[in-house]
């Protein structure tokens, strides 16, 4: 576990970037939203982080309490870490970043590394409504939990159970959307997003 260390500033933005200002701690976090994972698969997804400094910036947020460590009972027996109450609370200033990044975003670069359920957040700002979404790229598929105000916030492939909405989009709509050069719902009233479902995020989502 690395040494804390502080800006030694009284000031509540000085104290917040003492705890997650360090390289990858948000992206980290931005993973954990999905639920528990396990080392290897956050490894997986946080491609350009040595395994030293995804295992030291784990120990620094289970000190400073954003997440926890528990093993799995049988017949998984493995560990996974999760975030805590306090972790996930970092929901909107993730969601904050990603609407103040969306100018520098521009076109994919040949060396960026890209995965499906990175264009969770963005999507999530956009959704009316509440439920359990599905989202179908080419890249993969991931579900939403719109509303959620505990547990996951997404999840990697195909909803657990019948999905309020399903979302059909290809990486260039998505992209748009990461850009702020478009949103949800106007992709949907567009035609580049379909929309199939009969729960109440459809329902908002095609009326909008």
């Amino acid at each position: 576990m690395s040494p804390r260390r502080s800006y030694d500033q009284y000031c509540s933005a000085a104290r917040a970037l003492d705890v997650v200002g360090d390289r990858w701690t948000l992206l980290i976090v931005r993973e954990l939203l999905a639920g528990p994972r396990r080392y290897t698969d956050l490894h997986a997804d946080l491609p350009g982080v040595s395994t030293d400094m995804l295992a030291s910036r784990l120990k620094d947020m289970e000190r400073d309490g954003l997440a926890t460590r528990r093993r799995l009972p049988p017949p998984g027996a493995a560990y996974v870490y999760e975030l805590t109450a306090r972790g996930r609370a970092l929901l909107p200033v993730l969601q904050a970043l990603g609407t103040w990044g969306e100018a520098a975003l521009g076109e994919r670069r040949p060396t960026d590394a890209v995965r499906a359920h990175w264009f969770a957040l963005p999507l999530l700002r956009g959704l009316p409504g509440e439920g359990l979404v599905e989202v179908r790229l080419e890249e993969g598929t991931f579900h939403l939990h719109a509303g959620a105000e505990d547990g996951p916030v997404y999840g990697d492939g195909p909803a657990p159970t019948e999905p309020d909405a399903r979302l059909v989009l290809d990486s260039a709509t998505c992209a748009a959307i990461g850009r702020g050069e478009t949103n949800l719902p106007e992709a949907v009233r567009a035609g580049r997003v379909a929309v199939t479902g009969d729960g109440a995020a459809a329902k908002a989502l095609r009326e909008a």
